[in-house]
């Protein structure tokens, strides 16, 4: 059975599907599993490469702590968005 999204009560109903036409999505998620790990490898090494040619830390200890602090500052305003993101997408979610 394959189910279509409903528009008018957002909710999800169920639609029959042709006969003998029965396919698995176990193939389609583990793909999209796999792109989703090697994504993140790839993020999580540019970030790394990124930290250490931009020397952060090393420029606080010749007394140029405006880097970190710049860097600080902008890491709390994304957790800051994401959690105000997170708060308003609780409170529309549907009761169910």
């Amino acid at each position: 059975m394959s189910k279509q999204f409903n528009r008018r009560d957002d909710r999800y109903q169920t639609v029959p599907a042709a006969e003998g036409e029965h396919r698995s999505i176990a193939p389609v998620e583990l793909l999209t599993t796999a792109a989703l790990a090697l994504s993140t490898a790839v993020a999580v090494t540019a970030v790394s490469i990124g930290m250490a040619r931009a020397d952060v830390i090393g420029s606080v200890n010749n007394g140029d702590s405006a880097p970190l602090a710049i860097a600080a500052l902008i890491g709390l305003l994304f957790s800051g968005v994401g959690g105000l993101t997170a708060l308003i997408a609780r409170d529309s979610a549907p009761q169910g």
